[in-house]
C-alpha cells in the first residue's frame, strides 16, 4: 500500500492547483485521472471551444464592417479550424502528465474508488492518504428520451471531422448558445430547442432577450417551451420529435441541457460523502461529510458557477487549509460568466435583478452603447451595458452586458469592483485612449 499526505482524484484545473500547492509546502502527493490529463477545460471544453469561437468572432467583426471598410464577410473552413483545435489538444494530456512527473508528483491513471476502510483502490494499487479532494468535474448529461443512443455530446462537437449541413441542439445554456453560434456561422442550419421560455436563466432577462433575438436574427431556429422527445435514424440522418408533435430532418443531435457530476464510480457512500443531484456536499472549508475528504471545482454543490477559473481559486484554497491551522472559511471573489459567441453575454457581481429587489440599496443605470466611441467604430449595432451601483457609496458593485466587447469589459469591472474603486478613484487613472478601459469613466 502506498502512502500520501494527500490523495487528489482529478487532474483538471482544481486538482491540480491543490496538487502543486500541496506539493510545493511539503506534502506527499497523489493526483489520480482517469480519463485526460488537464481536465475538461483545455480538452473538450472552453479552450478548443474558444479556439472555434476565434473564427466565429472574426466574421463576427468582418460581417459588421461591410460597407465601412471592408468588403467580404470570409467563409470558415472546417476541416482547417478543427486542425488547429487538435493542434493544440492533442498535447495537453502528454503535457499535463509530464508536468507532474517533473515536478516529482505521484500520478496515476485509472478509476478511483474508496474502500470501507477509507483507502483508494485505483486498478491493483491500493492508496492510503491522511486527506483526500474530489476534483472529478462533471461530464455531459444525456436526457432519458426514446433514442437516447443516437444524441452526441458538446466533446463530440468540437472533435468533428465534418461538420453536418444541419445540427440540432437540445439545451440553451451556455453550451447550447455557444455551440449554436459556431455551427451557425460555419455554415449549419441551427435548431436550438430548449425546454422553457427563459433560457440562460442566471443571466439579465433583457440582455438574454436581446441575444435570442440576434441568434435568430443570423437564422438560428430557436425553439422555446418545448422539449425534444424522440430522435430516429431517418437514412443518414435522425428525426427529431418534440413534445408540440413538430418534427423535422438533422443532421446529427447534441445532448447540450446540462453537466452531471462525474462520481458515480467513486463509492462515496462508503466513506460517508453526502451528496446531491448537483455535486457533492461541502462546508465552508470545502470538506465534505467525512472530515478528511474534501471537494474542489464543479463536482461540488454549491451557489457558484461552475467554472474553471472557480476551481482553480478552491485548489490554491486547499493548498492553505490544508497545511494552515485554523484556517479561515473560503471566500469567493466576484465571479465574471460569460456566454461567448460573435455578441457576448457577461455578468458578474449584483445583478440588475437583485438590485431591482433591493431598491433602497441599489440603483441600476440601463446604458445604450451603439453610440459611444468604442462601439461605433467597429460598427456594433447591439451594444448594451446595466451597471448596479451601491447608492450609498456611489461605487459600482456589478454589471451585466451585451456586446462584441463584453467579455473585456467585464474584465474590467470585475477589477474594479473587486478592488472597491469609486468614480474618483478611476477618474484620477490615465488609461490609453480611445479603449474600452478608458470608457470606465463613463459607467457611473
Amino acid at each position: 500500500m502506498q502512502q500520501f499526505d494527500t490523495v487528489i482524484l482529478g487532474g483538471g484545473p482544481g486538482g491540480l492547483a491543490a496538487a502543486y500547492g500541496l506539493h510545493a509546502k511539503g506534502q506527499n502527493v497523489a493526483v489520480v485521472e482517469k480519463d485526460l490529463w488537464g481536465g475538461t477545460c483545455p480538452n473538450s471544453g472552453c479552450d478548443p471551444k474558444k479556439i472555434l469561437m476565434a473564427a466565429v468572432e472574426a466574421q463576427g467583426r468582418s460581417a459588421a464592417l461591410q460597407g465601412h471598410g471592408l468588403t467580404g464577410v470570409p467563409r470558415i473552413d472546417w476541416a482547417a479550424l478543427m486542425a488547429a483545435k487538435r493542434a493544440y489538444t492533442q498535447g495537453i494530456p502528454s503535457g499535463t502528465q509530464g508536468g507532474l512527473q517533473a515536478a516529482g508528483i505521484a500520478n496515476l491513471h485509472g478509476t478511483a474508488s474508496f474502500n470501507a476502510d477509507g483507502t483508494l483502490q485505483v486498478g491493483d494499487q491500493q492508496l492510503n492518504a491522511t486527506n483526500v479532494i474530489v476534483a472529478t468535474g462533471q461530464a455531459p448529461r444525456l436526457p432519458q428520451i426514446a433514442g437516447q443512443e443516437w444524441l452526441r455530446t458538446s466533446n463530440d462537437f468540437l472533435d468533428l471531422d465534418t461538420l453536418p449541413n444541419d445540427v440540432t441542439l437540445m439545451g440553451a445554456g451556455y453550451v447550447g448558445v455557444e455551440l449554436a453560434a459556431i455551427a451557425n456561422a460555419a455554415g449549419s442550419r441551427v435548431h436550438l430547442v430548449h425546454h422553457s421560455d427563459r433560457p440562460l436563466r442566471a443571466f439579465d432577462g433583457d440582455l438574454v432577450t436581446d441575444l435570442l433575438a440576434l441568434l435568430t436574427q443570423d437564422g438560428i431556429d430557436v425553439r422555446l417551451g418545448t422539449d425534444i422527445v424522440q430522435v430516429a435514424p431517418a437514412g443518414d440522418q435522425y428525426r427529431v420529435t418534440t413534445r408540440d408533435g413538430e418534427s423535422w430532418i438533422t443532421g446529427m443531435v447534441f445532448a447540450t441541457a446540462g453537466r452531471v457530476p462525474v462520481v458515480a464510480d467513486l463509492h462515496l457512500d462508503r466513506v460517508h460523502v453526502a451528496t446531491t443531484a448537483h455535486g457533492i456536499t461541502v462546508n465552508d472549508h470545502l470538506q465534505t461529510t467525512n472530515p478528511h475528504v474534501f471537494a474542489v471545482g464543479d463536482v461540488v454543490d454549491r451557489p457558484q458557477p461552475k467554472l474553471t477559473p472557480v476551481a482553480g481559486f478552491e485548489g490554491q484554497y486547499l493548498t492553505t487549509a490544508l497545511t494552515t491551522p485554523d484556517a479561515p472559511a473560503i471566500s469567493y471573489p466576484v465571479i465574471p460568466s460569460v456566454v461567448y459567441g460573435k455578441t457576448q453575454l457577461a455578468q458578474l457581481g449584483v445583478t440588475p435583478a437583485q438590485a431591482a429587489d433591493q431598491p433602497n440599496e441599489y440603483r441600476v443605470s440601463d446604458l445604450d452603447l451603439t453610440h459611444w466611441y468604442s462601439y461605433q467604430r467597429v460598427q456594433d449595432p447591439h451594444a448594451r451595458i446595466k451597471v448596479v451601483l451601491e447608492k450609498g457609496s456611489g461605487r459600482i458593485v456589478g454589471a451585466a452586458v451585451l456586446s462584441m466587447e463584453a467579455e473585456q469589459v467585464i474584465n474590467y469591472l470585475d477589477f474594479v469592483i473587486q478592488q472597491h474603486l469609486d468614480a474618483v478613484a478611476i477618474n484620477q487613472t490615465i488609461m490609453a485612449y480611445p479603449t474600452l478601459a478608458s470608457d470606465l469613466t463613463y459607467f457611473h
